[in-house]
């Protein structure tokens, strides 16, 4: 296929630019490091990358991906790429190409299109033509300059302190997300970087990190990434579903529980986590599983205390495709896990919360203060997740058991930071990437026992958990 007389321009001035352009990076290297550092943010070390418009392979390499393909325009680029990184793939040719794309072999973890979705054509056709490379766990990372950034990129173009670039698409985020909807793709994250692409003394990273972060402002930032995931073939096959009920002096609660559960799926397994309880919970549970021996009903005895231990040990020991919380309370109505079910089985989202301040509730089900609390904090969740949360404390939360075992494995970045449980799951499915969607319950009032939440006390926490996702999440 012959290039455009548009693409020839771009295929030349790369050429070009291939001896110069290690000579640049560090003329602008305050700018290349951040991008850099927040690239490797959202991609792991270890994941398989393919990354259209690779350039030299700086960044590329950067990723420390397990296996690493490169395509560009440029021969000039590749045979630098080439000769810099060994270990990696490089292949030259127009992206847009059908032939250059059908050369490039696998699916991939990760397709990281940086500063390249300007130089196209057809975006959305190039999308769409992604999909070979697709698992339904692929993730699409696309990083671009804001449209309004053109007069001062150019200004610096013309003063030398810019590598040179031929004409461009400048597109807004909402461009961006309207190509990715037209070749089946679902954003599911939103991030802008560097008011200031300047170091300026130490003065544009103080500014990046705590005024460039905040809404609004943000807004202003020179780089713009997108992650997306692709919408075909999501749905699961009739998953095996684990619910898992993490209970401490709920006896009143235990059987409700199970007489009240909907039968999800043809494989379910009911299990119990119990917090050495003082009112004879575990003995409860032992008789419930005496009288339903149809039902897969087990219990395990947690070693330490807390709903984020009981959590963690139900899910190391459930053995179904699709992990499930519900607070043994029964505030959130069992009868609701179908809605759950329904929505990760299908496809819908990868990690379900449930949320209790959509519908009204029944009178006592939540105290004022409490419910004001729930949503000043959901506000905060939203702006530091970058996806929307009305309610971060609800206990029903689902997610499959593929997904929270690659969470597990890369808890080392935040630690065991949580007692609620909630935040462990929230946290690393925003790092994770993955896509959020929330499930409105009618809140019921307690029907046994007494609530375990201290309004003062962990609200407290909840303020540390603030900061803690803010240093973790948003001034990476």
């Amino acid at each position: 296929m012959n290039l455009s007389k548009r693409k020839q321009t771009i295929q030349a001035s790369a050429d070009t630019l291939a001896a110069s352009r290690d000579t640049w990076i560090r003329r602008n290297s305050f700018y290349y490091r951040d991008d850099r550092k927040y690239m490797q943010f959202l991609v792991r070390p270890g994941q398989s990358v393919l990354e259209l418009g690779c350039g030299t392979g700086e960044l590329l390499n950067a990723l420390g991906p397990s296996r690493g393909v490169g395509v560009d325009l440029s021969g000039e680029m590749i045979r630098v790429a080439r000769d810099r990184y060994p270990r990696l793939e490089f292949f030259q040719g127009d992206i847009e190409n059908p032939d250059v794309l059908s050369g490039v072999h696998g699916q991939f973890d990760v397709i990281v299109l940086s500063d390249t979705i300007g130089y196209l054509d057809d975006c959305a056709q190039t999308l769409e033509s992604l999909h070979r490379f697709c698992t339904p766990d692929t993730r699409l990372v696309v990083a671009y300059f804001g449209w309004f950034w053109e007069p001062i990129l150019k200004l610096g173009e013309i003063l030398g302190l810019k590598m040179p670039s031929v004409e461009v698409n400048w597109l807004s985020t909402e461009d961006t997300m309207g190509f990715l909807h037209l070749a089946d793709f679902e954003p599911v994250r939103r991030e802008w970087r560097q008011i200031v692409p300047r170091s300026l003394f130490g003065l544009g990273s103080l500014l990046n990190r705590f005024v460039g972060t905040l809404p609004v402002i943000r807004r202003l930032s020179l780089r713009n990434y997108l992650v997306a995931r692709p919408m075909r073939d999501i749905a699961m096959r009739d998953p095996s579903v684990t619910v898992m009920i993490p209970c401490r002096n709920e006896r009143g609660n235990i059987e409700n529980a199970v007489k009240r559960m909907p039968r999800l799926c043809s494989d379910m397994e009911i299990l119990y986590v119990e917090g050495h309880s003082q009112d004879g919970t575990l003995d409860e549970i032992k008789r419930v599983i005496d009288v339903y021996p149809e039902l897969d009903i087990k219990v395990l005895v947690q070693d330490g205390k807390g709903k984020g231990d009981a959590v963690r040990k139900g899910f190391a020991n459930a053995r179904g495709d699709i992990l499930m919380i519900l607070d043994a309370d029964l505030t959130v109505p069992p009868e609701d896990l179908t809605k759950f079910y329904k929505a990760i089985a299908d496809g819908k989202g990868e990690f379900i919360n449930g949320s209790r301040l959509v519908y009204p509730m029944q009178d006592q089900a939540m105290r004022f203060l409490n419910f004001l609390a729930n949503r000043t904090f959901s506000w905060l969740f939203t702006w530091l997740l970058n996806q929307r949360y009305t309610d971060t404390l609800c206990g029903t939360k689902v997610l499959t058991r593929k997904n929270y075992e690659v969470l597990l494995a890369n808890r080392s970045y935040f630690g065991d930071f949580d007692p609620f449980g909630d935040f462990d799951l929230i946290f690393g499915a925003a790092k994770l990437n993955l896509k959020v969607v929330e499930v409105p319950i009618r809140y019921a009032a307690r029907a046994y026992g007494e609530t375990q939440i201290s309004r003062f006390r962990h609200g407290w926490l909840l303020l540390k958990m603030v900061v803690f996702a803010y240093r973790k999440l948003k001034i990476v």
